[in-house]
């Protein structure tokens, strides 16, 4: 694939200067949890953790996708909110915050800011 790219295609493919940062999320519930709680735990989750913090989630109960709510990247500060707030939940027996990562290319590695 071509590197040298115009300014208007690397926008349209989100690379470069344009990289859009997120992370992913897998959550394990304690056992005796029953669905009931798993549902009001996830309308707070995305009350109190998504759009609180003008975050956008893209998954399941256990698994997911967290990325900015509007084109553009999460912050470090915005993911460690999410993982602190999580921490606080005693529904869960165990969680994972991935580290920031390409939304839309994954394999790719950050490019650094500035």
């Amino acid at each position: 694939m071509a590197t040298n790219r115009s300014r208007r295609l690397r926008k349209k493919l989100c690379v470069d200067e344009f990289q859009e940062l997120g992370f992913e999320i897998n959550l394990t519930y304690r056992e005796g949890v029953d669905a009931k709680a798993v549902d009001e735990f996830l309308e707070a989750f995305l009350d109190n953790a998504m759009e609180a913090n003008g975050l956008g989630y893209i998954g399941g109960e256990d698994y997911g996708f967290v990325c900015l709510a509007r084109r553009g990247s999460v912050t470090e500060e915005q993911r460690n909110q999410v993982e602190a707030w999580l921490k606080e939940r005693s529904e869960l027996s165990e969680y994972t915050v991935s580290p920031l990562m390409d939304v839309w290319y994954p394999e790719n590695e950050i490019k650094a800011k500035g």
